[in-house]
């Protein structure tokens, strides 16, 4: 493991959580994408940014831990259990990594957390994401709605179609105030802010990214939309 040194130069990790125990993609983080285990594409970009003084990988599963270790990311630490079911959030996870560095005399300046499923992220979105710090408390990566949330449909207890805004239904497009959401790529934020700020509070700033450079990895047809975009940009600047 990097050993921090004291110097005027911020330390900066990025901590990518890969648990093995994926449920609606058997082993996503290790699939091969193009040839190439999902994980590397993360693990690759926080490396090639320059950013980082350690790339650290948080999982609880030896193969993912090894695959990252090969792609040139540290594994100091297996994940408790406890923090390693589909009902723990990043936060603790990304608490967890940050306090095992504390503790070992390395406390980071700055954090990025990196979700292993997104290789669509470039070096350009985590340099533009830590400018923001300076005047945020967290920056994470976000895009637009592709259609307005305000007209958005459901169906009832009944099985009847129904608005979840009637207020809204019969407006137009352009009359109604643009929605973003979070794009599951990047959060960054100081270390004391990972312990004590909410990612999603009132003094968070999104860095908007185009939809096309955004994809869920969360179902086989969310794969394969992925797999199609991968293939149709090689070699590409999106």
């Amino acid at each position: 493991m990097t050993q921090h040194m004291t110097s005027d130069k911020p330390y900066r990790v990025a901590v990518i959580p890969a648990r093995g125990g994926s449920q609606r993609i058997p082993r996503k983080n290790i699939r091969l994408l193009n040839g190439k285990p999902l994980i590397a594409y993360s693990i690759e970009t926080a490396l090639s940014s320059g950013l980082f003084d350690e790339v650290i990988v948080s999982t609880d599963d030896a193969e993912i831990a090894q695959i990252a270790r090969d792609c040139g990311a540290t594994t100091p630490f297996l994940r408790p259990a406890n923090l390693a079911d589909h009902m723990t959030g990043t936060t603790p996870v990304m608490q967890h990594a940050l306090q095992f560095l504390i503790d070992e005399g390395n406390a980071p300046d700055e954090a990025c957390l990196i979700y292993a499923t997104c290789p669509l992220l470039t070096q350009e979105d985590l340099h533009h994401g830590l400018e923001q710090l300076s005047n945020a408390t967290f920056c994470f990566s976000a895009t637009t709605f592709d259609f307005p949330i305000q007209r958005a449909l459901h169906i009832t207890e009944n099985g009847e179609l129904a608005p979840m805004f009637p207020e809204h239904i019969s407006k137009r497009s352009q009359d109604l105030v643009e929605t973003i959401h979070d794009a599951g790529q990047f959060y960054w934020a100081s270390a004391r802010n990972w312990f004590a700020e909410e990612i999603f509070g009132p003094k968070s700033k999104p860095l908007l990214l185009p939809r096309h450079r955004i994809q869920d990895v969360d179902t086989e047809e969310d794969w394969l939309r992925l797999t199609q975009i991968m293939t149709l940009t090689s070699g590409q600047t999106l």
